[in-house]
């Protein structure tokens, strides 16, 4: 614990110069601030202040001036304690060599299935896989993203262990239209291309989006090929009643080269990923709501390759699988008395699907899986606000039914002090737990149909500060995670075999600071520190983010330096571990007011690294671009 102290003084320290360099009134922040407005962490509408969990938010202006087709580059740099893995200039993959593994303080799992990925509070994971795609989330269609650092399995049930990305989607808010496009292109022959458009009159109004994706990838068979759409339509009947309905498609190609040491020819996956939902919302003085249907659908077609050392023939068989995922979720939100907001909430999810490998006469198919569960939960969760609003109290209460895993008990228990409207001080302890998923249950081996689920316990205090005259704000939380039953893979009477064997100890504190130096420049950072009892791949010890934005005139320039420190690329039979600093830059032109020119360079530094073993990281990347506005 000592080391901590020393670290968040340090910290703190390295603070404090800033806070004394300028005493003019701050400009517009949006990197900490304690009158956010955020829904993940409660589902009503409330205050960041009086949120007990972290909560990060990446604003619109920060996603658009990334001009970056996939919002996950950005995530990773810009919140502390969440790791995504990579492999390529462009796309994540899946199946063997994939990367687009998402961690949150050590916790999420390989493939990802502990933390939970939503669009517009819609939960986004495969039938039968149980974890997101990577490739699947795209800048487009996104104007705000909030991430819940720490479990949120109160509020959203199994999956949101670790913790929670909600991509919450555009909405055209004054009446008009406007339309965008924007292309790029860069090292490794890699195009991005994307329109956009908007419309509003009175209560209608209707956002949508076309988007192609395409890369040589920077080595032989790495290539990449994706095509998107995204559509959502809205009507608010009036000023307490909304609603939407909205409908997304995917469909990627890609390849994986193996590793460098056992490189692989005709491993190639197409999937196809859709979603849609309908919603209908609901907001008064003391009461808000909202009910929604949800439906997920995939189809994936998996070539496993062979290796090019090898002598065998190459399979004649191909992977296929089809999987759904339907559901729906209520909750309403009802002030009682002042300062009280009490909310009760229902979820039911069937997920599942068919997996089989398919023969060239397909009368030797070879089923691996036809299954489809059910899940339904009920929760409720009181905050209270007294002492003139300063002292808010939280408390939540989850059941959660699996069909197979039968009922689980998920409680909250959270505080939130703010002495005065710049401090915030924050203290919870909440549970996060996982069912197994029907691949570890059911599919290859080594499956095991009698997995219990994960379960883990997560204990945090955290302080947010803004300092308006000194032009500062920031955010420090120390965190403590216990967990049993982690599922993993071990030899059980010779044969591998998925069991409950695994633990967590995660233990670490994070650092967020927002220095507005002049009303032309801007500098951010985050630093996070992740002490793990038990060593994962892909979630490093260290990981600090500094960036600088400046402005004038018709010209923008940003750039942002991050650290990786004791990132594990292999935990077994021995560690091993990279450490490595990356340099990325963007210049953008305002030509006219219709046409913005950029520039994009990443990894500048031209680092030799690793996040998937085997798998080099590209070298110094180039791209440049154009973005018209109508």
């Amino acid at each position: 614990m000592n080391k901590y102290i020393f670290f968040l003084t340090l910290c703190l320290l390295a603070v404090n110069p800033l806070m004394a360099e300028n005493r003019q009134p701050a400009e517009s922040n949006d990197t900490i601030r304690l009158d956010e407005v955020v829904v993940t962490g409660t589902m009503p509408k409330v205050n960041l202040r009086n949120v007990p969990m972290s909560i990060t938010v990446i604003s619109e202006e920060k996603i658009a001036e990334r001009m970056q087709p996939s919002l996950l580059p950005l995530l990773t740099e810009e919140v502390p304690g969440l790791f995504i893995s990579q492999r390529g200039v462009m796309g994540y993959g899946v199946a063997n060599g994939a990367a687009g593994g998402m961690s949150i303080r050590g916790i999420g799992g390989a493939p990802t299935a502990g933390v939970l990925v939503l669009i517009d509070g819609h939960p986004q994971y495969m039938g039968l896989m149980g974890h997101p795609l990577a490739d699947s989330y795209q800048s487009m269609m996104t104007e705000r993203v909030e991430v819940v650092r720490g479990p949120a399995s109160m509020l959203y049930g199994s999956n949101a262990m670790g913790g929670v990305i909600n991509i919450i989607t555009k909405k055209k808010k004054t009446d008009g239209s406007h339309q965008s496009a924007q292309l790029s292109y860069g090292s490794y022959n890699t195009l991005s291309a994307e329109v956009s458009t908007g419309f509003r009159k009175n209560q209608f109004h209707v956002n949508g989006n076309l988007g192609y994706n395409r890369s040589d990838g920077h080595r032989e068979n790495m290539d990449f090929e994706q095509f998107n759409g995204y559509v959502k339509g809205g009507y608010d009947f009036s000023a307490n009643w909304s609603s939407f309905v909205d409908v997304n498609l995917s469909k990627t190609m890609s390849s994986n080269p193996g590793t460098v040491s056992n490189p692989m020819i005709d491993n190639d996956a197409v999937i196809l990923r859709g979603m849609a939902s309908a919603a209908l919302g609901n907001e008064y003085d003391r009461t808000s709501g909202a009910v929604k249907f949800f439906y997920n659908f995939g189809s994936h077609e998996i070539n496993d390759g062979i290796s090019v050392l090898s002598s065998a023939l190459p399979p004649i068989y191909r992977f296929r699988s089809d999987d759904q995922m339907f559901g729906f979720s209520a909750y309403q939100s009802y002030s009682f008395f002042e300062g009280n907001k009490t909310t009760a909430g229902f979820d039911f999810q069937r997920f599942g699907g068919k997996a089989w490998n398919k023969f060239p006469d397909e009368v030797d198919n070879v089923e691996l899986a036809d299954v489809h569960l059910n899940n339904i939960a009920g929760y409720l969760n009181l905050q209270q606000s007294v002492l003139d609003d300063r002292l808010t109290m939280n408390a939540g209460l989850r059941l959660d039914h699996h069909e197979i895993n039968g009922s689980e008990w998920i409680p909250q228990l959270g505080l939130s002090f703010t002495p005065t409207t710049l401090t915030s001080l924050k203290a919870i302890v909440s549970k996060g737990f996982r069912n197994p998923t029907i691949r570890e249950m059911y599919m290859f081996p080594p499956q095991n149909p009698d997995l219990k689920p994960e379960r883990l316990m997560n204990y945090e205090i955290s302080l947010l500060q803004s300092l308006p005259e000194a032009r500062v704000s920031f955010g420090i939380n120390l965190f403590y995670i216990s967990g049993e039953n982690m599922i993993q893979v071990q030899m059980v009477e010779g044969k591998p075999l998925n069991v409950n064997t695994g633990k967590v100890e995660n233990k670490g504190f994070e650092l967020s600071a927002n220095y507005q130096a002049t009303s032309h420049l801007r500098f951010s950072a985050n630093y996070s520190l992740l002490d793990m009892t038990y060593k994962i791949v892909g979630a490093p010890e260290h990981k600090f983010y500094v960036s600088g934005d400046y402005s004038m005139g018709r010209w923008n320039l940003s750039t942002g330096l991050q650290y990786l420190g004791a990132l594990y690329t292999k935990v077994n039979p021995e560690p091993v571990k990279e450490n490595v600093l990356l340099w990325n830059a963007r210049i953008n032109y305002k030509a006219f007011d219709w046409l913005n020119l950029f520039l994009r360079g990443e990894n500048l530094l031209n680092s030799d690294y690793e996040i998937n073993a085997g798998y080099p990281m590209p070298g110094a990347t180039v791209f440049g671009g154009l973005r018209i506005h109508i």
